[in-house]
Parts: C-alpha cells; sequence; structure tokens
C-alpha cells in the first residue's frame, strides 16, 4: 500500500492555466496520465490556500469559481473538497473522490496566489526590488542573495519573459524591513524560485542592501538570412519563445546600431528595407524601437505599439552590419558639426537627441549629447521649421507647438546650440545652419523646446469621481475617448497603474453613453504582462471613429474614491487649489488638494503657461512669474503633481497633461509658485466707498508724500504771488496803467473739481506741436479788465482773432511743465501716464473751462479719472 501510495503521487500533479502567471488560473491536476479539472461547488479560500503552498505561490488571495479563467476540457477529477487549509496537497482534502462529482465545466474552480515572490517598485509587475512572501508577509531579498540566473527563474515565474538587468546595492525602500535570511542558488531553469536551493547566509547575517530586478518580454535578437543568423539579414525577435519578424516603421540606423552591437557584429552600414524578407504567413510586430544609440539592448530602448499602423507586406527592418567586433564608434547617420559652424567634434561620437521634462519622449525640452554631455538648444531663431526637424529625427510626427524660455523648465550644463535656422527638411537638427557648438549668447532661461503630433497623455474624466471615469487618451494634440474591445483585466492593470489609481480595474457597462462630439482614437488594445504604461501595448491602429460612441470605455480603477474637498462638498476646482507662503493671497506656493490632504507642485517643466492658469483658476488676474526651488518656502506632505504641462488656456490645472497622481522624483526644495497680477476676486459684490484702501510699493508712498509737500509748497508760494500780483495790479489799475501777465514760470495748483474725461480729438503732440523747438509759441492774451475778471468764456471756432497774440509761452517754460507733470499728477494721487497743456480756455467734454489770466490746463490721465491742473504761466 505504501508503494502504491507513493506511486500514485508521483503520478498525480498539479497545475494553474490561463492566468496571468503560474500562480493564477483553472486549477487543474494530473491523475491517471490525464489532465482535469476541479468543480467549483463548495470551493473557497481553505482549498485555495492548499493548492497556493502545494505550488509554492505563497498565500491564497481569492478563491473563483464558475470558470473565471475560461472552461477547461476533459474529467472533473474532484468535487465538493472540504480542506482545511494546511494539508499539503490538495487531493488530500475531503472530497467524493476521483472523477465523482455533479458538475459541468461551467463551474471550473481557480485561484489568485499571492506567488512566492514579486517585484515592487518598479512601474509594473515586471521590474523592481525583490520580496518574498513569508507566511504571508513581504520580506525583501539581499542583493547578495540574487545572481543572473536567479533573476531569470524569477522572471519566468512571474510570466515577465527574460531578465535584462540586475542592478544590486540598491536602498531598501523601507530601512526597517527584517531581510530573508537565506541566499537562492538557482541554476536558471527551474519552474519557480520557490523551487530554487536555498542556504543560510554566510554568519547568518545578509547584506543590507537590496536588488532590482527588469524583465522583458523580449527575450531575444537575431538577423535572419537565407535561414541562418548572420551580421546581416531580417530583424527578428523573441517574445517569449516566439520569433516574429519587425516592421520597418520608424526603423533607424540608431537601432540598427544598437542590435549590430547587441550580437558583436561591429556597427551598422545600412538598414535595407525588405531586403531579406522571408514568406513565412507570420504576423509582423508592430512594436517601434527608439533607441539613441548608446543602449546595450535592443529591449532598453523606448518602445511604442499603440496606435501603430499596419505592416505593409514585407517591409520588414533588415540591417547589414560591419561583421567585426569592433566597438560601436562614429556612425555614418550623423554628422558632428553644424552646418556653417567651425567647431569640431574630436570625441569620435555622434551627437545625440532627447526631449526633456515633457512626460514624455516627443515633448520636452530639446537636449543634445555632445562631446559626451547633455547641453541645451537657445530660443533665438527658434521656430516651427527647427521643430520639425527634432520630431522627424526623434520619429514623434511633425512639430504642433514651439516652446521657448524655458517652457519645460531650465536645464543645465552647456548650451550647444544657438541661432539654429533649419530649412525643415534636414535629418537631423546639428546639421542645420547655427553659430556653431558652444556659441551663443543666452542663458537656460531661454531653453528651447518642442511639443510633436505624437505626444501622447492619459486620463479619467469623471464629475464625481477621481480615479474611475471615461478613459480619454490625447493623440495629435486632441482629446478623444478609449474603445472597450477587448480590454482585459492585463490592460486595465497597467491604465490604472500609469494613472497612479491601484494595480486594478474594471469595465463599467451600466454607464449611460456621453452626449458630445469627440474622437474615438484607438480599440482593440491588449496589454502584455511586461508592459509598463499603455503607450506599448499593441492595438489597432489610431482612427479618429473607431467605434461608436455607446462603446467608450468607462473604468473603475481599484483606487477609486469620491471627489474629495478641503471643504464641505460640492466644490469647485477653484478650492481645490491655493498658494501658500506669499505676501498676498495671489502669490504663493501652489498647492493642491488630492486624496484628503493638501500638496505641493514639483518645479519640473513650470512656466508661465502652467502659472497662467493657475493665477485664472483663482481669478487673480494674470501670472507675473513662474517660481521654482520653494521660492515661498518648501511645503510638506505629499508632492502631488509632476511634469504639468499646460497651454496657458486651460480651464483648470486639473486640464493639463501632467505625471500620473503623486509619482514625483521631487524633493519639497522643488516645490512652485507663482505670483498674479491682481488680487483675489470673489463673486460679493463691491460694496461702494468713497474711497478704497490698496496696498502700494514703497516707490509709490515716497512718490506721494513727496507729491503732497510739493503740492502745499507750490500752493504757499502761488497764493503769495497771486497776491502781490493782485496788489501790484490794482495799485497800476488806480493809477490808469494796462497790465499783462508775467511770463515767469511759476505754477498754482487748482485744487477744485477737474476730474473730467480726456475730451476728444485733444491729445496733444508734444513735437508735433513744436515743444522741442526753441521757438516761442504765442498765446492768446486773456483781457484783465474789471469786466473780465468776473466771467470769463471760451472763444467759437474760428474766433481767436478776437484775442491780440501778445503774450507767449517760451519753450523752456513747456520743456518744464512736461517734466513736473508727474510729479503733479503723484501729488493728485493719479498714476501719470501723460501731461498735455491745454490753453487758456478749453472744452473739456461738455464743460468750458474758464480761467484767469496766465494759467493753462495740464491734464493727468491714468487709471482712474483724468485729472485737470490749473497751472500759472
Amino acid at each position: 500500500l505504501k508503494d502504491q501510495e507513493i506511486l500514485l503521487i508521483l503520478c498525480l500533479n498539479l497545475r494553474l492555466m490561463e492566468g496571468n502567471s503560474r500562480c493564477s488560473g483553472r486549477v487543474e491536476i494530473l491523475y491517471r496520465g490525464t489532465w482535469g479539472t476541479v468543480c467549483g461547488y463548495n470551493w473557497d479560500w481553505k482549498d485555495a490556500q492548499v493548492v497556493c503552498r502545494q505550488l509554492g505561490c505563497g498565500v491564497a488571495l481569492e478563491a473563483m469559481y464558475a470558470a473565471h479563467f475560461g472552461k477547461g476540457t476533459g474529467p472533473i477529477w474532484l468535487d465538493n473538497l472540504g480542506c482545511t487549509g494546511y494539508e499539503s496537497h490538495v487531493w488530500k482534502c475531503s472530497s467524493r473522490g476521483w472523477g465523482k462529482h455533479y458538475c459541468t465545466h461551467w463551474n471550473d474552480a481557480g485561484v489568485i496566489c499571492s506567488g512566492f515572490v514579486h517585484l515592487i517598485g518598479g512601474g509594473g509587475p515586471c521590474s523592481g526590488q525583490v520580496e518574498v512572501n513569508s507566511e504571508g508577509h513581504w520580506t525583501p531579498v539581499s542583493s547578495g542573495n540574487i545572481t543572473l540566473p536567479t533573476a531569470q527563474v524569477i522572471c519566468v515565474d512571474l510570466g515577465c519573459g527574460k531578465a535584462v538587468s540586475v542592478l544590486g546595492d540598491v536602498a531598501f525602500r523601507d530601512a526597517e524591513s527584517q531581510v530573508w535570511a537565506e541566499e537562492f542558488q538557482c541554476e536558471g531553469d527551474e519552474p519557480g524560485l520557490w523551487f530554487c536551493p536555498r542556504v543560510s547566509c554566510p554568519g547568518g547575517h545578509c547584506r543590507n542592501r537590496a536588488v532590482q530586478v527588469v524583465c522583458s518580454g523580449y527575450t531575444d535578437v537575431r538577423l535572419l538570412k537565407n535561414g541562418t543568423s548572420h551580421c546581416e539579414g531580417q530583424v527578428e525577435v523573441n517574445i517569449s519563445g516566439d520569433w516574429t519578424a519587425l516592421c520597418a516603421s520608424h526603423w533607424s540606423m540608431a537601432n540598427a546600431n544598437v542590435v549590430c552591437h547587441q550580437l558583436g557584429c561591429g556597427v551598422a552600414i545600412s538598414t535595407p528595407k525588405g531586403a531579406y524578407f522571408v514568406e513565412r504567413g507570420d504576423k509582423i510586430l508592430k512594436d517601434q524601437f527608439h533607441c539613441s544609440g548608446t543602449e546595450s539592448f535592443l529591449w532598453n530602448c523606448p518602445v511604442t505599439a499603440l496606435g501603430n499602423p499596419d505592416c505593409a507586406h514585407g517591409n520588414t527592418a533588415s540591417v547589414i552590419c560591419s561583421g567585426n567586433q569592433t566597438q560601436l564608434s562614429r556612425r555614418p547617420d550623423a554628422l558632428s558639426d553644424p552646418v556653417g559652424s567651425k567647431a569640431a567634434n574630436h570625441s569620435g561620437e555622434s551627437p545625440q537627441l532627447r526631449l526633456v521634462g515633457g512626460g514624455s519622449r516627443c515633448a520636452g525640452r530639446v537636449e543634445i549629447l555632445h562631446q559626451g554631455a547633455w547641453g541645451t538648444v537657445c530660443d533665438d531663431d527658434w521656430d516651427l521649421s527647427d521643430a520639425h526637424v527634432v520630431c522627424r529625427q526623434l520619429g514623434c510626427g511633425v512639430a504642433v507647438q514651439v516652446t521657448a524660455s524655458a517652457h519645460f523648465g531650465e536645464g543645465s550644463g552647456l548650451i550647444w546650440l544657438d541661432n539654429v535656422n533649419c530649412t525643415g527638411n534636414e535629418s537631423h537638427v546639428w546639421k542645420c545652419p547655427s553659430g556653431g557648438w558652444g556659441r551663443h549668447n543666452c542663458r537656460h532661461k531661454e531653453d528651447a523646446g518642442v511639443v510633436c503630433s505624437e505626444f501622447l497623455a492619459l486620463r479619467l474624466v469623471s464629475e464625481e469621481q477621481e480615479c474611475a471615469g471615461w478613459l480619454e487618451v490625447l493623440y495629435n494634440h486632441t482629446w478623444g475617448s478609449v474603445c472597450r474591445s477587448p480590454m482585459e483585466a492585463v490592460t486595465l492593470s497597467v491604465i490604472c497603474r500609469q494613472l497612479g489609481c491601484g494595480n486594478s480595474g474594471t469595465l463599467d457597462y451600466s454607464v449611460a453613453a456621453r452626449e458630445g462630439s469627440r474622437p474615438q482614437w484607438v480599440d482593440g488594445i491588449q496589454c502584455r504582462r511586461t508592459d509598463t504604461s499603455l503607450w506599448q501595448c499593441p492595438s489597432d491602429p489610431w482612427k479618429r471613429r473607431s467605434c461608436s460612441p455607446k462603446e467608450e470605455a468607462y473604468i473603475t480603477c481599484a483606487g477609486m474614491r469620491p471627489k474629495s474637498c478641503p471643504a464641505a462638498a460640492p466644490c469647485t476646482d477653484k478650492e481645490k487649489l491655493q498658494l501658500r507662503g506669499g505676501d498676498s493671497t495671489c502669490s504663493g506656493r501652489v498647492e493642491v488638494w488630492h486624496a484628503g490632504s493638501w500638496g505641493t507642485v514639483c518645479d519640473d517643466s513650470w512656466s508661465l503657461a502652467e502659472a497662467e492658469v493657475v493665477c485664472q483658476q483663482l481669478g487673480c488676474g494674470s501670472a507675473l512669474d513662474a517660481l521654482s526651488g520653494a521660492a515661498f518656502g518648501p511645503g510638506n506632505g505629499s508632492i502631488w503633481l509632476d511634469e504639468v504641462q499646460c497651454g496657458g488656456r486651460e480651464s483648470s490645472l486639473w486640464a493639463c497633461a501632467a505625471a500620473p497622481w503623486g509619482q514625483s522624483d521631487c524633493k519639497h526644495e522643488e516645490d512652485a509658485g507663482v505670483r498674479c497680477a491682481g488680487e483675489r476676486t470673489t463673486t460679493v459684490p463691491p460694496i461702494p466707498r468713497t474711497s478704497v484702501p490698496g496696498k502700494f510699493s514703497f516707490p509709490g508712498i515716497l512718490c506721494i508724500v513727496l507729491g503732497a509737500l510739493l503740492f502745499l509748497v507750490l500752493i504757499v508760494l502761488g497764493t503769495q504771488l497771486h497776491r502781490r500780483k493782485a496788489e501790484h495790479q490794482g495799485s497800476l489799475h488806480s493809477k490808469g496803467l494796462r497790465t499783462s501777465p508775467s511770463p515767469s514760470p511759476i505754477f498754482l495748483f487748482h485744487p477744485s473739481p477737474c476730474l473730467f474725461p480726456e475730451p476728444p480729438g485733444q491729445h496733444v503732440d508734444a513735437s508735433r506741436h513744436g515743444y522741442d523747438d526753441v521757438e516761442e509759441l504765442p498765446v492768446p492774451e486773456t483781457p484783465s479788465s474789471p469786466e473780465m475778471s468776473e466771467q470769463h468764456f471760451c472763444p467759437e471756432e474760428g474766433d481767436e482773432a478776437r484775442y491780440s497774440q501778445t503774450g507767449k509761452w517760451t519753450a523752456r517754460q513747456a520743456s518744464a511743465l512736461t517734466s513736473l507733470s508727474p510729479a503733479l499728477c503723484c501729488g493728485l494721487g493719479v498714476q501719470w501716464k501723460m501731461a498735455q497743456v491745454l490753453g487758456p480756455c478749453t472744452r473739456m467734454g461738455d464743460q468750458e473751462k474758464h480761467l484767469a489770466p496766465g494759467f493753462r490746463l495740464a491734464q493727468c490721465i491714468g487709471r482712474s479719472a483724468p485729472a485737470a491742473v490749473a497751472i500759472g504761466g
């Protein structure tokens, strides 16, 4: 009986099928040489726990039934299981017996286990620090425990392809964590980490540094010619064991150089399209690689697949390498010296190009790698033709926006190019005419940037929820919806993780279709487990009408929560934004309310465009300055937003593209701030006042004080002079003598009500009226007879001849008046913009102003009503 039992155990086996890793899926048992399923009747967490432990998959997370992972085939071996949770094998649990059941495959049981190992902190399930499950708790693994063969086993265990990077000596995510006390000694062919031999760490102490592993679905690359692999031929990529030809779309010399270097075949000589095409009926891979040329492996390059067009028949990528083992050197596709430049590149390496700070490889600050150092491009003469060359060179379509004045933030280091003057047809931006390498008269506040047509962004649109709503993608500079077919669990997981909304999501089919017109950009998205963003997921090609509005995707992520407000709900976006630490309500550190708390915004890519949106959203007028480096002091709590990119006209900061919520590489020393032009406006009606107190700067206060003092002094002087004149004229009159006004340039302020609108057509051009000329200008004399002293009048048009032309105003006096006018206006508390001499009798609006002999009117025109000042001459 004992031998029979051993033989039975040896003939039994257990596996999970149709899940996204070996630790999730439909439960299947091999019995008597045939695989069969388990009935889901009475299937619970205790049964699932036994399965997970038996497979070395950690603990059970969920017990699934009703054929959650699809219907199986063959017999149904077990039914009505009653495990206690501590059995070593699932067939040792109580049941009806082998093959006895009342089920169909519609009720096949499944399980989702935690897994014995996972990768965390790397942006997806296939990259990050290594942790293993110990009695339901995740424990970090020391860097001394993981070799490349062990990393290969981990990637296979997770269904993540092949290990492409193992980085040791990394700080643990939690410095206080207990470290796994064993070393793994995998050979590389084990089915999972659980099955690898283990030994205790030397001396019982493991190294207190973490290890980070990166897996890739691209496991190998080759060049195939006539059925064999050479240093020339058709480019084929191995994905999870299957070799697939690569489409030639966006295939570049930089990509080819990486392949040649990876294969030990020297450098790329040419990339003939379809020259080695082999008709095999296989689907051609549409993934587009965007290498800079310095990567060690093809899968280290950025890759995009979403929306890529179908590949034309025979249009496969090919490469001809130099065929030797020489190191990667100067590439034939790059010209190191800008046209018209006297600078030379002596480094032996060609320049490279990238966009930084835009949240995407197709938007950001333009940076060039030259002579081993990254540097920027000055925005002098930077225009759409230059930007077109950059976008085409990066495989990002065409330029849709040109940015200047460090729109994507100030760079650092060198400024390589200035006065770039492309025609738009050049293959590389450094082939355009310019001032030469390193020759410029710029600072980094003038760094140039670009937004290309293939810049992509992602968001969920909802009025009531966060991390739930209509899925929208920004493509071709236009927001549009995404179609929901087929959108499986892996795809939803990638989307929610990219948005910072948890690790899973569901489609909601019950939401009514939206109103309004918008593009339905893409359909047929099928993400792979190794994809870290939606842009890497294969799909149907971009199309403006990919589905009907009824088929738009509405997603609810695991991190879904009601939109929170800093005060009582409901609230607007304006109430979820505030400025702190400034000298007014319209200046300070930018803070946003998210997930129940206030947090700051990182200054990466922070510019006047983003500041303008903040100021307008708060009702603070236009932006005067966009400040970085925690100019208003560092904040605390979370840094909610990073890489914010606005156009400047969005209604809310929430409408701008940005990195996912809470995903930032910044510290609070990089908190962004703004200074706006106005004070905070409200919806409360203003209370009428005779005067409105305001805040004045020191120069303004000084101007008012000096103006007031001058005002008082001149009133005293003018009054005394006027009294003496009157006495003098009275004595002369008593003697029967006639007088004329004195031409002495003494000014008398007339503080009587003089606030009048500027008369149409009476704007005086000083140069046109000859105030800069040395000649004297004739001024009509005002009679000083007793009959005229009580009442003055202004002449009708053409009636000036009634006045004698004996009185004159010299150019020196006019100049003195012009120079003093700003002070006069300051004395009245009026912002001075212009002063003009109006004459002795002047119509202002519907009123006639009659002045005493020898006086003129000067008019101060400011933001408030114009002020007329009487000036004695």
